[in-house]
């Protein structure tokens, strides 16, 4: 093995007088079993580590041996085969010493000094200047860790850091199965690593310090655990003068010393300072309530698509010790809707329709990052959803994820961390362990109390986090249950409701039948429309395969094949979990490649998620308060349920929920053939136009009248099929529905025997583009506003905007537009924003391809 020396003494990350930094320098590992000192000794601070490897933290083991070039990325081909599996390797292989070198002055006075752990998987022990921090194994990769190291800290301010990671214990055996034989959820910890329906296994478990280590200074009184509530009374509405709402407002504090203690409490709030004397005796704790504060004219935060999304900010004061705290004004109801049979989430008195989306993990390797949580929650911002599923499989995401929640206005449905596949919802002949016992997973109830308690406090401030979920498709062990249910949420939250799990009947009654999930694999567009599922459907789902760019990121150009079913599938297809599009495709002809395969997967995919959003919301408040989908981000390089792919690239998945999501959207049923007004905004009287063109350019008016659109509802409208059906027999239409100012939806249909004949045959277009550069509003960042132009009779179809390097010809990832996979009638224009990362190795380049428009290069961006 190629390992790296390094001498930590040059190159360290140093500590200020600041209140709170991260030990985010220069870190080194390496396996326990070739180290032959004890931690005592390797924390001595003297001298450079030869032999050790740069460790990435946050980050993993195998996260550290890809960056270094000595384990194959695993997320490409089928190189995770090439990887050694810790079932195999035993425990011991992915056993490692991480080690990092600091400069932090000692502290002065009556000053503290806090070691912070914010996760590590699976267990550990610490050790500081020779020191072991911990007095037994710190388990549990969703409890944080907090040491007073004030007395450990170095006389001349260099100090070392050594800390030993364990695996998780069992590790699973990857069988196959979900959760692999459910062996890895006898820990407190995530269950995918195993392997899934979505993915391979993760081969070291994520054994690592997958999140932050921080140091803090404090007085000797510590302010922590802050918790702030908002009560906003009656029903309101986003725009227009406010009624007051009120701040309550708890902290604990503690005094760290061994002397009695008096002083004040307080924090500032819009001009005022509220305040709360607290007496301490030595070495002790309270839990603190200031008064409550009334605001008026609040600035209050609404869900995506409702309003606006802005955030108040408070600092708690106790003598020099600070905390602040970001929060929303907002308040958060779940009441029971008698009508549809399930949950009905409210937002300041009003009733909010969920369009969700499942949501796995940001990286399956836990490469956690700000920037990457803003990027994928502004893509499902983009989708126009208004809610994020935090799967029960995977984690309680880190705090960013949930400050980019707030600021894009996705509410986010929390489960803690069971699953049904692994915790005996059913018979499983994968499963090692029997059914009863699997129910009694994980094997600590009192670590995953004080898991679930811990991670309660460091979320609950988050105006975005909607209500709880004791676990995916399952309940946890009753004795689990009843403190979630019981004590911790009603003592440490207490303004949420709490869905036991996730098809719970208090959420969805499912009368139904079967588990109250799915569909999840491709169908037709009447099924959203005329079948009815479960009212708050946690999981329902199509295909979501990317386009021929996507693929040649993580598949070998040999691989690259169209995908038949059966034995015949490729093997790189199976191994990154393809999901078939069965017949769907051969409604537009042969693909001659896989590139017009995937072309062709673009149509079904904008078609079936547009249709999914329509279906959904035409039945709003009478079928169903609410779908989430099944799902719409990968953190591995799967070939299903992703709206855009592990690089952050959007297929037409996303697009087809952007339409779908219009506030006041135009949509046509293509059961009865009638059309509807879809409105989740206030009332408004509309004028709706259908216009239908042929394959020539040919416009036909369908219908037009003026629509007096009523706040929250659907409503179903002219019957068009009479119309249609007679210009749609030959080669098929397009079918143009347009709310001026509103909404512009435009349909493919295809001819009397539901092949798309005329696409195939359509004649080839040509657009112009102007590009208007803007002033960048995102350091980094590069903005422009396009606008496309078809100036002649043939429609311009389906065309993709790409921003590109002029070097490279590859995207530029993320890039961010307003709109994509758009089509042109004859005369028809198109503006869409767009913003992507900048700097670049060339110049960035607008590439636009279309059904039956030639790729082309367009520069001045």
């Amino acid at each position: 093995m190629k390992w790296i020396g390094l001498c930590l003494a040059m190159v360290v990350s140093v500590v200020t007088a600041r209140a709170q930094v991260e030990l985010n320098g220069r870190w080194v590992c390496r396996r326990a079993s070739e180290v032959s000192i004890d931690g005592k000794v390797l924390s001595q601070p003297r001298g450079p580590l030869d032999g050790w490897m740069p460790a990435v933290v946050p980050g993993t083991v195998l996260t550290s041996l890809v960056k270094e070039g000595l384990a194959p990325d695993p997320f490409y081909g089928m190189n995770n085969e090439h990887i050694p599996d810790i079932y195999t390797t035993g425990n011991a292989y992915y056993t490692y010493w991480f080690v990092h070198d600091f400069t932090a002055a000692r502290a002065t006075g009556q000053e503290h000094v806090w070691l912070q752990f914010r996760g590590v998987n699976y267990g550990f022990d610490a050790y500081l200047n020779g020191h072991r921090l911990n007095d037994s194994t710190h388990y549990g990769m969703f409890l944080r860790a907090e040491y007073d190291i004030t007395p450990w800290l170095a006389a001349d301010g260099h100090n070392r850091l050594a800390v030993i990671v364990y695996p998780p214990d069992p590790p699973g055996n990857p069988n196959g199965g979900q959760g692999g034989d459910g062996m890895i959820a006898r820990n407190v910890a995530h269950q995918y690593v195993a392997g899934w329906d979505w993915i391979q296994p993760i081969r070291d478990r994520n054994t690592g310090i997958w999140d932050k280590v921080l140091l803090r200074r404090t007085g000797p009184v510590k302010v922590d655990h802050p918790h702030v509530v908002t009560l906003v009374p009656g029903v309101r509405k986003a725009e227009g003068p406010q009624a007051p709402a009120v701040v309550c407002v708890t902290a604990e504090v503690s005094n760290e010393t061994g002397k009695a203690q008096t002083g004040t409490l307080s924090y500032r709030l819009a001009g005022r300072t509220l305040t709360a004397k607290v007496a301490l005796g030595p070495h002790e704790s309270k839990l603190v309530t200031l008064p409550a504060d009334t605001v008026r004219q609040p600035r209050l935060w609404w869900p995506n698509g409702y309003g606006a999304q802005p955030l108040y900010t408070l600092t708690l004061r106790y003598g020099g010790d600070t905390l602040p705290v970001q929060f929303g004004i907002r308040q958060m109801d779940a009441v029971w809707n008698a009508h549809s049979r399930s949950r009905e989430i409210r937002v300041n008195g009003r009733r909010i329709f969920i369009r969700g989306g499942n949501w796995i993990v940001s990286d399956a390797m836990l490469r956690l990052s700000r920037e990457r949580y803003d990027a994928e929650v502004r893509l499902h911002r983009d989708m126009r959803l208004n809610l994020i599923r935090v799967w029960g499989g995977a984690l309680t995401e880190r705090p960013e994820f949930y400050d980019a929640c707030d600021r894009y206005g996705l509410l986010v449905m929390q489960d803690f961390w069971n699953s049904g596949d692994c915790n005996g919802r059913w018979p499983d002949p994968k499963k090692l362990e029997d059914q009863a016992t699997r129910r009694r997973y994980p094997d600590d109830h009192g670590l995953f109390i004080a898991s679930a308690a811990d991670q309660i406090r460091m979320i609950r401030n988050h105006p975005s986090l909607a209500f709880w979920c004791g676990g995916n498709e399952i309940t946890p062990p009753d004795d689990i249950l009843h403190a979630l249910q019981d004590s911790l949420l009603p003592m440490l939250d207490g303004t949420r409701w709490f869905a036991t799990y996730s098809n719970t009947d208090s959420m969805s009654y499912n009368s139904l039948g079967g588990n109250g999930d799915g569909p999840y694999g491709i169908q037709p567009l009447s099924t959203f429309w005329e079948h009815r599922t479960f009212p708050f459907n946690s999981e329902v789902g199509s295909v979501g395969l990317g386009d021929e760019a996507s693929l040649s990121r993580f598949m070998p150009v040999e691989n690259r094949v169209i995908p038949r079913g059966g034995k015949e599938l490729d093997s790189v297809w199976a191994y990154h979990k393809y999901i078939p599009y069965d017949h769907f495709p051969d409604a537009y002809g042969d693909a001659r490649d896989i590139g017009e395969f995937t072309r062709i997967a673009q149509l079904l995919n904008y078609d079936q998620y547009r249709g999914l959003a329509e279906g959904f919301r035409a039945h709003a408040w009478d079928w169903y308060t609410g779908v989430i989908i099944w799902k719409t981000q990968n953190p591995w390089t799967a070939l299903r349920g992703q709206m855009y792919d592990y690089y952050l690239d959007p297929n037409a998945c996303l697009y087809g929920l952007h339409e779908g999501g219009e506030v006041l959207h135009a949509a046509f049923d293509p059961v009865k053939e009638r059309l509807w007004v879809l409105n989740d905004g206030p009332a408004a009287t509309v004028r709706l136009r259908a216009t239908a063109y042929d394959m020539q350019g040919g416009a036909h008016p369908v219908a037009a009248r003026v629509v007096q659109a009523e706040a929250d509802t659907s409503a179903e409208l002219a019957d068009v099929k009479t119309a249609i059906d007679s210009l749609r027999a030959g080669k098929g239409l397009f079918l143009l529905l347009e709310i001026p100012g509103h909404s512009r939806n435009l349909y493919w249909l295809p001819d009397s025997s539901g092949r798309y004949t005329g696409l195939r045959e359509l004649a080839p277009a040509r657009v112009t583009v102007h590009i208007k550069r803007l002033g960048n509003t995102r350091p980094g960042k590069g903005e422009a506003e396009v606008t496309l132009l078809n100036p002649g009779p043939i429609p311009a179809f389906f065309n993709r905007l790409s921003v590109t390097d002029s070097r490279t010809g590859l995207r530029l990832l993320p890039t961010f537009y307003s709109d994509n996979y758009g089509s042109l009638m004859p005369g028809e224009t198109w503006k869409v924003r767009i913003e992507w990362p900048s700097p670049v190795e060339g110049e960035p380049v607008l590439t636009v391809e279309g059904w039956n428009v030639k790729k082309a290069n367009f520069r001045g961006l």
